[in-house]
């Protein structure tokens, strides 16, 4: 009786396990969806997997979430790769074009310059960009190590506006600068710099000759408050909130008309190190009434503050 009765639980057991098992198709349907994706197809899809019963439906439901996401980063890696093959293919074309140009008989001394500079200025852009890449793809990836202090914001604000002085001389744009000589920030000071520069010199690349940019930086309630803003082109509703993802750019005509040449990385940089702070950066902007970008830091706490020497007095730029 009791191997009787065992044969028969045993039997029970088969049919109640076997059933859902025999329906949700067994293993071979998941085997297979991970398979395809082992050899890049990433558009696997098991379906009716909401109708999947227990482990064998949340098998399921993971494998298709899975997929969705490596489906959207293969996506954004072949766009990333055809936007740095666009990037690269535009100044090596120049340099290809006007190396030819330079073996042309009969070219004065002007033209020899004028086409040497050319290809002079396409190997920076390239070098740039290659830079730009290798600092985003850095930060992006979280090896990035930040080596926080804590220091003046209008010192080092102030020292990147006068690092600028050749641009904004050149072109007659007035520098309206308010710093508050308070603000402190504790953060990497290099990082930080290098936003400083980029918004600055977007400013200025897209102001017209005697314009206006100004700088502001300030204690908010959040902490600090630095604006960068100018009363150039602007940027049109519809390209606003893309001005950060990587190598976007706002319309062809508003590059053309300020000769753009940029990357479309500089901003992205920015965002990647705002973030990387804990701050939060924003942009608004009319299109020929000018753009304001808006970048937030962390407050110091009360204690670091205090500790701080006294702020000397400088002289406004």
């Amino acid at each position: 009786m009791t191997v009787f009765f065992g044969f028969l639980l045993m039997f029970v057991l088969m049919l109640l396990i076997g059933r859902p098992w025999r329906e949700q198709g067994g293993f071979s349907v998941y085997i297979s969806a991970i398979r395809r994706m082992s050899k890049g197809d990433f558009t696997v899809s098991i379906d009716k997997a909401d109708r999947m019963r227990g482990h064998f439906g949340e098998l399921a439901t993971s494998i298709n979430d899975m997929a969705a996401e490596l489906n959207q980063m293969e996506q954004m890696r072949q766009a990333f790769i055809s936007n740095v093959s666009h990037e690269i293919q535009s100044p090596l074309t120049s340099i290809r074009g006007f190396a030819r140009a330079l073996q042309q008989e009969g070219l004065d001394d002007q033209q020899r310059q004028h086409y040497a500079g050319i290809i002079e200025a396409e190997s920076v852009r390239m070098s740039r960009l290659s830079d730009n890449l290798m600092k985003l793809t850095t930060l992006e990836a979280d090896q990035q190590q930040l080596h926080p202090k804590t220091y003046r914001l209008d010192q080092q604000l102030r020292s990147t506006i006068l690092a600028c002085e050749p641009v904004w001389s050149e072109k007659d744009i007035y520098m309206d600068v308010n710093l508050d000589e308070k603000v402190l920030v504790n953060g990497d000071e290099e990082l930080l710099s290098q936003v400083w520069m980029n918004l600055l010199t977007n400013s200025l690349k897209f102001t017209a000759e005697g314009g206006t940019v100004s700088v502001e930086a300030k204690r908010g309630a959040g902490g600090a408050v630095i604006c960068v803003s100018d009363n150039g082109i602007g940027i049109s509703e519809a390209d606003l909130p893309h001005i950060f993802e990587r190598f976007f750019k706002a319309d062809k005509s508003r590059s053309r008309r300020m000769n753009g040449s940029g990357s479309g990385l500089g901003l992205s940089i920015v965002k990647v190190i705002v973030d990387l702070h804990g701050g939060e950066v924003k942009a608004s902007s009319k299109p020929g009434a000018g753009t304001t970008i808006t970048v937030t830091l962390p407050d110091l706490p009360l204690a670091d503050q205090e500790t701080q020497p006294p702020a000397q007095p400088t002289r406004s730029t």
